[in-house]
């Protein structure tokens, strides 16, 4: 375990040296790739969220690939294809974006429909079945996508069953003041100065395997059960939290208190993460709408409801 904790932090420090002020942004990234699942970072330009999945990259040795999504993307630049060899006239396969470690799919709403799709077998079974032949993807696969909630024009709205491969989606934010002035005294702000990898691919599965092993009593899975019931039931909620969303919970909660070097699972776990990792999950109804505004406020005041496990 403490071999463990000591390898995380160090992978948050390396992080921190080109990320600046955003530590719980990064433990919640981190969460999401011991957790085995995907992220969606939606804010406004200019805030950092390229940076840091580059900084995530760059952190470890694994392979980054970046996909600056626009709309004549084709899915086969995700997946990959197949094609005669003029020479030998044998089919080859010719891997796409998706054969890495960590992909970047920058902006991923300016894709479209039919593109997004091709990222559904790839977040969710990390796999690629072309031709009738299926190819696993290297361990550990993380998908990093940004969006620009602000300019939509020339967007094509995530879909549901897309938005539910995230486990997270995180709001990167502006910059405390003392941060933002430590980031303008910098001599170089762009990420020229590569960062040093300071764990293996090895290293990240094994941190992952180690928080499978966290323990999570069944008093807070009948909790995270009752966050998900809460969700099915109220008037205000189209779309509930399905038993993906559930698991998610359980499995970034048991990822989050790894980072804080517990081998047990707290309800404040839970409870914070609850709002990464639900609300983009949900569908109000304009009830819900007009009392809530949006999501998070729904899964903050579902949670203030219902009582939390000793």
């Amino acid at each position: 375990m403490d071999n463990t904790h000591s390898n995380i932090q160090k992978l948050i420090g390396n992080i921190e040296q080109v990320i600046i002020g955003k530590h719980d942004i990064i433990e919640l990234v981190i969460t999401a790739l011991i957790a085995g699942g995907h992220v969606l970072i939606e804010d406004v330009p200019g805030v950092g969220k390229t940076r840091l999945a580059a900084a995530l990259s760059m952190s470890c040795t694994g392979t980054f690939n970046r996909l600056q999504l626009t709309p004549d993307i084709m899915p086969s630049d995700i997946t990959g294809f197949s094609l005669i060899d003029p020479l030998t006239k044998e089919l080859k396969f010719r891997e796409g974006a998706a054969f890495c470690n960590f992909l970047l799919a920058d902006e991923i709403n300016r894709s479209s429909p039919k593109t997004q799709s091709a990222l559904l077998e790839v977040m969710e079974e990390t796999q690629i079945s072309i031709d009738g032949i299926t190819h696993a993807l290297r361990q550990p696969f993380m998908v990093l996508a940004t969006q620009n909630p602000v300019e939509t024009y020339g967007t094509y709205h995530l879909p549901e069953a897309q938005m539910d491969r995230f486990l997270m989606r995180l709001n990167m934010g502006y910059p405390e003041e003392n941060d933002e002035l430590t980031i303008l005294n910098r001599k170089d702000n762009r990420l020229s100065q590569e960062l040093t990898p300071v764990l293996t691919t090895d290293d990240i599965l094994e941190i992952q395997k180690s928080a499978e092993d966290i323990h999570c009593s069944d008093a807070l899975n009948r909790y995270i059960i009752a966050i998900a019931d809460a969700t099915r039931n109220d008037e205000g909620i189209l779309l509930g939290i399905s038993p993906r969303g559930s698991i998610a919970l359980q499995s970034a909660a048991k990822a989050y208190a790894l980072i804080k070097g517990r081998d047990y699972v707290c309800p404040d776990d839970i409870k914070y993460l609850s709002v990464y990792v639900l609300s983009h999950r949900l569908i109000l109804s304009p009830q819900g709408r007009a009392k809530w505004h949006d999501p998070e406020n729904a899964v903050k005041a579902l949670l203030q409801r219902l009582h939390i496990p000793g």
